[in-house]
């Protein structure tokens, strides 16, 4: 039987970035604060991304088949908390954020971050309530050197 504080404690404790996902449909923009990020291939080299199925931002990348993700700096947290809101609720979230279009994709990327990688889908898993999303890289930047935001920096909670 399966100890559910036990998986709940345990889950927490994997380490987390945070970043901005900026997703594209047509003229249609969207961003959302990701954690479940990893890289998984050198060449050609893959990130996973892992997006909730419930979203308006799954649909855009399941149509589009494009994402960029922002890489957040330490310090940071605002920000990560202004794209925790759907965007049925909130509106715009990019409306008071200086963003431009990645070049590869033309999705959102935030100016005031690390940097971004931007991707073309390539592979996707949907089972359980978050579709895993293979992405290969396909550009990105770096717009200056520093610390990445971490979950775990935050005080949030967001697994087990």
């Amino acid at each position: 039987m399966l100890d559910e504080q036990a998986k709940k404690t345990l889950l927490r404790k994997i380490p987390h970035g945070l970043y901005i996902c900026g997703v594209k449909n047509g003229e249609d923009l969207n961003g959302f604060t990701a954690s479940w990020v990893m890289q998984a291939s050198f060449e050609p080299p893959l990130v996973v991304n892992c997006v909730k199925n419930d979203s308006t931002s799954h649909a855009m990348v399941k149509a589009s088949g494009v994402f960029a993700l922002s890489f957040l700096e330490a310090g940071q947290k605002e920000l990560a908390q202004n794209f925790f809101k759907p965007l049925r609720r909130v509106g715009n979230k990019f409306e008071d954020i200086e963003f431009y279009p990645a070049p590869q994709t033309g999705c959102p990327v935030i100016k005031d971050t690390l940097g971004y990688v931007e991707c073309r889908v390539v592979g996707s898993v949907e089972h359980g309530d978050h579709t895993v999303f293979v992405g290969e890289v396909v550009g990105a930047a770096v717009h200056r050197d520093g610390e990445p935001l971490l979950l775990e920096s935050t005080g949030w909670n967001y697994g087990g």
